[in-house]
């Protein structure tokens, strides 16, 4: 396994330790059996005590070296498995977030944590019994066969007979539980999945009395999983005592061939009980390695969905001599088409337009017209299919796309906040920002009002996606984080609509000076909160179908005009002409 190796690799002082260590154990093992056999052979039969207490005294340095090679060995598999297992798990963490949406959208999240903790965790338990058995197996069997075969040549026979059995039970084991594995791991994603969309939706499935449905759902799934668990249980199950019944009926054989050889002193009393030790240790051997093989097809299902992980590359790719993006000026879409990757129509349709430092820039429509879509074009979520993104007058792939998101304070449609304090939430893209500009940002937000009434205020802890607090308080601490920033362009992305119309009028009068020199770029569903726009875009099927003002929009689009008065009244209307 690939996979594996590589990560082996960084911890080769480990791992050559724990080689070492194999062999004390091997040592305790196959050393003590040749001791007592010559014990009974000169010792007991002899009567010479003396010889007696002499291989007493070696057995017991034996056993204390094959003690400290156990608990080395122990150590060493525990601290590598567990270690790599660290690795990986931070090495799919960091890739995943070099994903554009594209990526994530492919994985899914739910696959996501599954890859993370239950795929490396499997690794992790492969690792250490391979660590732990796969090195000590083969000298314990290759020095056991050794020394079987030098006591006994007739005997050895009846031993390595029985060995080629048991291998082929393994490979088939193997070869059976491999799509069993794969399906148990594909069946925890869907798990994953139900279990999340019933935290998030739980409001939603309660008001639609759905519970009994999302428990049969998550029961229909959990059944197909504990039957394939089941599967796989059985089928493991069957081999322990499947080899125990191997491994009596060699040494009953032994037993029985042995009974003519002892009357012919072919063989002593001494030899024939570590002969017997030597055939447990070989068969333990093999059953050791038949558990490693059997734990292998999970292992590697594991190991392929993670390398899956991590063989896809974004396809949001920066250029190596890209520019830094210190400020942004301007903004043009030239001629720009988008479908995402896995859709067929285009989602936006040759759109094109300029804004630069100082306007205000807004986007209507109706729900599926492209909104934010085009939004994510400018963050670079997801790049043009046709035509171009130009900052500045270049290339949006042109510049590194940590200087080119640090100049942007973007606002999602759907406000998302972390767990931690409110001060850790709006000071998210600013770790540095003092508390004066926190509350400056807040102040702006709208936010400073309801965070102190709280019982500690900006030290309050916000729990998971926000939960403790509304949806428009949320969207406040949201647009909060993106002020902070001091951004050159500012992307509100339906970010008041969780607002009333007098938190909304309060929330635009006060950013007007703070983004005066900036581009502000307003996704909207309401008319009153883009009126005064420099320039609006009207979006219709993925196409830009009016561009103007207000005025000269209510004057030139009809679909414009029917959005607007379905929003506003006569008067308002009168108001506006």
């Amino acid at each position: 396994m690939k996979l594996i190796l590589k990560y082996l690799k960084k911890y080769k002082l480990l791992f050559l330790i724990d080689a070492i260590s194999v062999f004390g154990f091997a040592l305790v093992e196959l050393g003590i059996p040749t001791l007592i056999s010559r014990m009974i052979d000169q010792g007991v039969n002899t009567k010479d005590t003396s010889f007696l207490w002499s291989n007493w005294a070696l057995m017991s340095i034996i056993s204390i070296v094959g003690v400290c090679g156990t608990v080395i060995l122990g150590y060493c598999s525990t601290r590598i498995s567990t270690n790599v297992t660290r690795d990986i798990r931070n090495d799919v963490f960091e890739h995943a977030m070099t994903f554009s949406s594209a990526e994530m959208d492919k994985f899914g999240v739910s696959s996501m944590i599954t890859r993370t903790n239950n795929d490396a965790y499997q690794i992790m338990l492969f690792l250490n019994v391979i660590l732990r058995m796969a090195l000590m197996t083969p000298v314990m069997m290759i020095v056991s066969i050794m020394l079987i075969v030098r006591i006994s040549l007739p005997l050895s026979y009846i031993v390595l007979l029985t060995i080629p059995f048991i291998l082929i039970g393994v490979f088939a084991v193997a070869k059976v539980s491999e799509p069993i594995s794969e399906n148990q791991q594909n069946s925890i994603d869907r798990i994953n999945k139900i279990l999340r969309e019933h935290i998030t939706g739980i409001r939603v499935i309660r008001s639609f009395n759905k519970e009994k449905n999302e428990e049969e759902r998550f029961a229909k799934e959990n059944r197909y999983y504990q039957r394939e668990s089941s599967k796989l249980f059985k089928l493991m199950s069957c081999t322990e005592p499947t080899f125990f019944l191997l491994m009596n009926i060699a040494v009953m054989t032994v037993y029985f061939v042995s009974c003519s050889m002892l009357s012919a002193q072919t063989i002593s009393i001494g030899d024939l009980i570590a002969f017997v030790e030597y055939i447990f240790h070989v068969m333990m051997s093999v059953l050791l390695f038949c558990m490693v093989f059997m734990m292998y097809p999970r292992a590697n299902v594991s190991a392929k969905r993670i390398q899956a992980v991590l063989d896809t590359n974004s396809s949001i790719i920066e250029k190596e001599n890209a520019y830094v993006c210190d400020l942004i000026e301007s903004l043009t879409f030239d001629h720009v088409s988008f479908s995402y990757p896995d859709g067929e129509e285009a989602v936006l349709s040759d759109i094109s337009f300029t804004c630069k430092k100082g306007e205000k820039i807004a986007v209507i429509g109706s729900t599926g017209s492209g909104k934010s879509s085009l939004v994510k074009l400018m963050t670079r979520l997801y790049d043009a299919t046709k035509g171009q993104v130009l900052i500045n007058g270049k290339d949006i792939k042109e510049y590194q796309l940590n200087s080119l998101r640090n100049q942007i304070g973007y606002v999602a449609q759907k406000a998302h906040l972390f767990k931690g304090s409110i001060k850790e939430n709006i000071s998210f893209g600013k770790p540095d920002a003092t508390m004066d500009e926190i509350e400056e940002a807040a102040k702006i937000a709208q936010a400073k009002e309801f965070i102190e009434v709280r019982d500690h205020q900006y030290e309050d802890e916000i729990s998971e996606d926000g939960t403790n607090v509304s949806g428009g308080q949320k969207q406040r601490l949201s647009i909060a984080r993106a002020i902070i920033m001091d951004p050159s362009l500012y992307i509100y992305d339906d970010s008041f609509s969780a607002l009333d119309f007098k938190t909304d009028a309060t929330l635009r009068e006060a950013l007007k000076p703070k983004v005066k020199d900036a581009i502000f770029f307003v996704v909207a569903q309401r008319i009153s909160t883009i009126m005064d726009a420099d320039m609006i875009l009207v979006l219709n099927d993925g196409k830009l179908v009016g561009k103007g003002t207000h005025k000269e929009l209510m004057n030139t689009c009809k679909i414009y005009q029917e959005i607007a008065l379905s929003q506003l009244s006569r008067k308002e209307l009168m108001l506006d002409e």
